[in-house]
């Protein structure tokens, strides 16, 4: 636990690791050696740096990026809740355990949380609206349909 605390106090983000985390947003599956070709950084301090990033949290994993539209998930909502008092991070916890939740956010505001979902059709939908509200402590819900995505892309420094 001291080695850890010891890493985030020590751990910086600098232009360096921004363009080494550039390529591995571009491709998280190109080579070190590529990574080095592009940034003009050797490959042990690209190692290294990774290294550092990983075990300080910064490198959270990797993956792939589906499209969820072409595998049958076309419809989006962000839904409002409402929560009992006291029971916020219990019925968070359910609703993000829910294979098409993309997001639960604690809010400030009218609602408690907000929750980004996918859907594959409006029946899908309406059972998890009627899941949510039969869930104890969800005392309402708002629901808001995406009709156009502009924009939608969590990566930082791309």
């Amino acid at each position: 636990m001291k080695n850890m605390k010891k890493i985030e106090r020590t751990f910086k983000m600098d232009e360096m690791n921004k363009k080494i985390l550039r390529e591995l947003i571009l491709n998280s599956r190109q080579s070190l050696r590529e990574i080095s070709k592009t940034t003009n950084i050797s490959i042990g301090t690209i190692a290294n740096r990774i290294k550092l990033m990983q075990s300080s949290g910064v490198i959270k994993g990797y993956t792939t990026i589906i499209d969820p539209d072409k595998v049958g998930y076309e419809l989006m909502a962000l839904i409002g809740i409402v929560i009992s008092k006291g029971k916020l991070i219990q019925v968070e916890k359910v609703i993000a355990s829910y294979d098409n939740v993309m997001a639960v956010y604690d809010v400030t505001g009218e609602y408690d949380a907000f929750i980004i979902a996918r859907f594959k059709d409006r029946e899908h939908m309406s059972r998890f609206i009627k899941s949510l509200l039969s869930t104890p402590n969800i005392e309402r819900t708002h629901t808001y349909f995406v009709l156009n995505t502009v924009k939608e892309d969590f990566r930082l420094f791309k």
